[in-house]
């Protein structure tokens, strides 16, 4: 991939945000690599070569660990000028009081959640130190603010925000060229299957739901821009729903 100018890495690229993302950034000329325990035919027939797939269960930690350990990331990233991590991949369960939560299932979203960002990130950040790196988590409101039955998921994109902030002190971003660049971005509420499982869940488990959905192809491009813009990483956590943009 050394030819290109700028490419991505995307995780949960075959459904709902990610595959909207994923689409976005190939419809701007930018490749994509993307991460998942499935593929995306999809988007493979539609974009070609611009897409490349690696299959796996991020929800593993050793696995990710194993297979960042191989050659193949820095193979994708190449000498590109412009490197792009979205941190996508994520789950809502498990849903419900302290006492209803299956522990394995709280292991499990901890992993994939908190642990595959970061273990991500930290490699994209390696592979990429003589580029413009730049790294967006996938954060939610749930972070910042606490929701009946969502203390799992609130708390790890909470995890995510607390990261980004921290490794903006690490690295602040550089006035232009080469650097690291972070943000943790909650993009609002998506009509994504995630959204449809919240809004089956028994009102009793989380009654808080919020009415306005925005389509994932909307947001994805918004996201883009975002992430493109030439202020990304002046705000480690934002909101997209924001009046300001870098």
């Amino acid at each position: 991939m050394s030819a290109a100018v700028t490419v991505a890495v995307v995780s949960g690229h075959t459904q709902g945000l990610g595959a909207a993302l994923a689409a976005e950034l190939m419809t701007r000329g930018i490749a994509v690599l993307g991460l998942a325990r499935g593929t995306a035919p999809q988007l493979a027939a539609r974009f070609g070569p611009l897409l490349r797939e690696h299959q796996a269960n991020l929800a593993d930690s050793a696995a990710l660990a194993a297979w960042l350990a191989t050659p193949a990331l820095g193979e994708f990233l190449g000498a590109s000028s412009q490197v792009l991590l979205i941190n996508n991949a994520g789950t809502v369960e498990p849903v419900g009081a302290l006492h209803e939560q299956d522990p394995l299932a709280v292991a499990q979203a901890v992993a994939l959640n908190v642990a595959a960002p970061l273990m991500l990130a930290a490699a994209v950040a390696a592979a990429a130190h003589q580029a413009d790196c730049r790294i967006l988590h996938v954060s939610s409101g749930a972070a910042r603010n606490a929701y009946t039955g969502w203390s799992v998921y609130g708390a790890t994109k909470a995890a995510l925000d607390h990261h980004a902030r921290a490794v903006a002190l690490d690295h602040p971003p550089p006035a232009h060229g080469a650097g690291v660049r972070i943000c943790s971005l909650a993009p609002g509420v998506i009509d994504t299957a995630m959204q449809a499982r919240i809004r089956a869940t028994p009102e009793s488990r989380f009654p808080q739901r919020d009415g306005a959905l925005s389509s994932p192809e909307q947001c994805a491009a918004g996201v883009a821009d975002y992430l493109l813009a030439p202020g990304f990483g002046r705000d480690a956590v934002d909101d997209l729903r924001a009046s300001h943009r870098p």
